[in-house]
């Protein structure tokens, strides 16, 4: 055989070898891209988005574009040959495994925290957007979980309303931790609360629930590190009332990052006239009871799945500015946001056609 050929031959075969080799080996890497883009004023698989009832609603236009991300799940482990693959790629990110999925989370596990914190972003995203139109929304601390095996399980259930810790009421989620904390491992801590049941009735029945119980439970000791704290087994959060429907239909999306959209979908649709201009917006951002704008993990895959739809302005946490305006896509304004009101004002300004005084995310913030 010719040296050439020789030479030609053993160089596939070694290509062909390395090819194999890199699709066999797994690498401990995970993969950011740009996911869908959903109009919060339009339609998804047939039904309007937002659907408002027992209250006036008007037309909307334009586009308020919730953004999000698409990523590898947490059992799958890439190849080296899509690690390469997505490190070439501009519009991808390639990032540890750990990053994402920290101490071994489980793909079941990633995607019930995801529905839990959807879930709770559109809760907010209703409250920071009544508030907003200062319509009047009840709200109240609640059990939002029970850790198994803890000194809560079977005397306090999720739903129940804490009214009061050692005869102390409770205005916030944290205070339940607050006064918890002042105990001692081992201490007695009495909880006054509505039971869940009562509550759900209360509510059905549109009166105040007024029956309450006093629960006493043993503090025991927190298993994390550093100094040992008094705990009895409970996450609070908040649960609300609202005077008429909000429903948001939108499956398949996990995750806090849609807040803001959906509160200024919700303002748009409770408020005459145009909340865009008819422009078509993008955002991101999480958002709290009193509608401040939180930062959001994976800004510039974001903005990029804006860019492809045809978003010219991108609503972006203050938080985040500074990632995202390192690699702005060509054609998309980034405007920088904390609250909802920040959000609100930038839009009349792009409505006007004021857009000079629209505050810029620069490479610094």
């Amino acid at each position: 055989m010719p040296r050439r050929t020789a030479t030609m031959l053993a160089s596939t075969l070694m290509l062909i070898a390395l090819l194999c080799a890199g699709v066999l080996i797994p690498v401990p890497y995970a993969e950011m891209s740009p996911g869908p883009t959903v109009n919060t004023l339009g339609n998804h698989e047939g039904e309007p988005v937002l659907q408002i009832t027992g209250h006036q609603t008007y037309k909307a236009d334009g586009n308020l574009n919730m953004t999000t991300v698409r990523v590898t799940s947490a059992d799958y482990r890439m190849n080296l040959v899509e690690a390469v693959y997505g490190w070439l790629d501009h519009d991808a990110k390639v990032i540890p495994h750990d990053t994402l999925y920290p101490n071994g989370t489980t793909e079941e596990q990633s995607t019930q925290q995801n529905a839990e914190e959807f879930s709770q972003s559109q809760e907010s995203a209703k409250v920071a957007a009544l508030k907003e139109l200062g319509i009047p929304v009840k709200s109240w601390v609640i059990v939002s979980t029970v850790v198994k095996n803890s000194p809560a399980e079977g005397k306090l259930h999720a739903g129940d309303v804490i009214k009061a810790v050692d005869g102390t009421a409770v205005k916030q989620p944290s205070d339940v931790a607050k006064f918890v904390t002042k105990h001692k491992p081992g201490q007695n801590v009495v909880f006054t609360v509505v039971p869940a049941k009562e509550q759900a009735a209360a509510e059905k029945a549109h009166r105040t629930a007024t029956k309450t119980q006093d629960v006493t439970l043993t503090t025991t000791t927190s298993d994390d590190s550093g100094a040992k704290r008094a705990i009895v087994g409970i996450s609070a959060g908040t649960d609300h009332t609202f005077p008429f429907t909000i429903d948001i239909k939108l499956a398949d999306v996990g995750g806090p990052s849609a807040g803001l959209m959906f509160a200024l979908g919700i303002y748009d649709k409770l408020t005459p006239g145009s909340l865009t201009g008819g422009k078509f917006i993008a955002g991101t951002g999480t958002i709290d009871d009193n509608g401040t704008v939180g930062p959001i993990g994976g800004i510039e895959m974001k903005t990029v799945g804006a860019r492809d739809q045809g978003a010219q302005y991108f609503l972006t946490p203050a938080d985040n500015c500074a990632a995202a305006a390192q690699d702005t896509p060509s054609g998309l304004r980034l405007v920088k946001v904390k609250t909802i009101k920040d959000a609100l004002d930038a839009l009349k300004d792009i409505r006007s056609g004021n857009t000079a005084a629209l505050p810029q995310c620069t490479t610094k913030g």
